[in-house]
């Protein structure tokens, strides 16, 4: 039987608040009026919820056997009707300041989930890391031609793209020059709309495009909030990663303003869940209850296989299909897909 990590108050206990770290709770402001700011909980409020543990059997690779919540419950109407399908082609931005909260696993498996549905799918990799590249089988140290040459460069996108093992999965590799674009990019003229720009020339030629942006809002990151029309947040389903949702919802609304009015903060997306923690049910519930429908009905569970299919340049649909991460990001791609008829060629 697993331990639960995350220690809480039992009912019958004083009413006292916390007096450490240890005995923290989640707890998020009502939403701004404003704008979609989160400010992070306090690490000293009382957690007055329900502590019973839920627990259950483990599958092969140590994580629990039963399936994460995969819809946001209402109060009023119970389950949500499904969201309309919206126009192709769609440009998504993956992005989150705090790394390790899974936006390059999120925009590969994700894509090749949309690609395993028929639709034409490109990853554009904007991380220095390169680390989408080398999950789709790309060697980033033998590249003609790189996402850096594109943007500094002005190499033609279509030179650059790189077709993947899966069927109508296709990637703009990054490159280690990528370290230095963001100094490089300066000086340059229109330097946050040079992927906007180089996109233009073959946005036709896709039904999905996900940007995967780095783990920082520097000039990459705004570069692909330029490009796209949408935003999709990976959350951990774990405290920390509530940190810095708020300045990255600050910096969506400066693109907003200033670089690209149409872009919006359209899908959150709760990935790593642990049903053995409380704490992961704690922040699903919270962040639902913060973004209402803009988080997907779909939670990602954190699943050993997931973690190695990198490893062998494969997403995970084709590194094991069966398995509950494959299982998960398929039906992730048919909820943010709603169904809209493939329209590329």
């Amino acid at each position: 039987m697993g331990v639960d990590a995350d220690p809480v108050a039992e009912p019958g206990d004083s009413e006292e608040p916390p007096s450490g770290p240890d005995e923290a709770a989640l707890v998020l402001p009502p939403p701004a009026a404003a704008a979609d700011v989160i400010t992070p909980p306090s690490r000293s409020d009382p957690l007055d919820r329900d502590t019973t543990p839920k627990r259950g059997p483990t599958d092969g690779d140590g994580s629990p056997e039963d399936p994460a919540p995969t819809r946001a419950a209402s109060e009023e109407t119970g389950e949500p009707d499904p969201a309309p399908a919206r126009p192709l082609p769609r440009v998504i931005a993956v992005a989150n300041q705090k790394g390790g909260v899974g936006k390059t696993t999120t925009a590969i498996n994700l894509g090749a989930g949309l690609a395993d549905l028929g639709y034409r799918v490109l990853v554009l990799d904007l991380d220095p890391q390169g680390n989408a590249s080398t999950g789709l089988g790309i060697n980033i140290r033998d590249l003609e031609a790189s996402m850096y040459d594109v943007i500094l460069n002005d190499v033609p996108l279509d030179d650059c793209i790189e077709a993947t093992s899966v069927r109508n999965l296709f990637v703009g590799p990054a490159s280690l020059d990528l370290a230095g674009a963001e100094i490089e990019l300066v000086p340059a003229f229109s330097r946050e709309l040079r992927v906007k720009q180089a996109l233009a020339e073959v946005i036709e030629d896709y039904d999905f495009v996900f940007v995967d942006c780095p783990p920082s809002l520097g000039l990459l990151t705004v570069n692909g909030l330029a490009a796209a029309n949408e935003v999709l947040v990976p959350i951990q389903c774990e405290y920390y990663a509530l940190e810095g949702l708020g300045q990255l919802s600050k910096n969506v609304a400066l693109v907003q303003k200033g670089l690209n009015p149409t872009l919006e903060l359209s899908t959150i997306v709760l990935v790593m869940y642990d049903a053995r923690t409380k704490l992961s049910d704690q922040v699903v519930r919270e962040v639902r209850a913060h973004f209402g429908d803009r988080v997907c009905r779909q939670v990602i569970p954190r699943t050993v296989r997931l973690s190695e299919a990198p490893s062998f340049g494969q997403p995970i649909i084709a590194f094991d299909p069966s398995s509950r991460g494959a299982i998960a990001y398929r039906e992730l791609a048919k909820e943010v897909s709603g169904g809209a008829p493939q329209r590329a060629g």
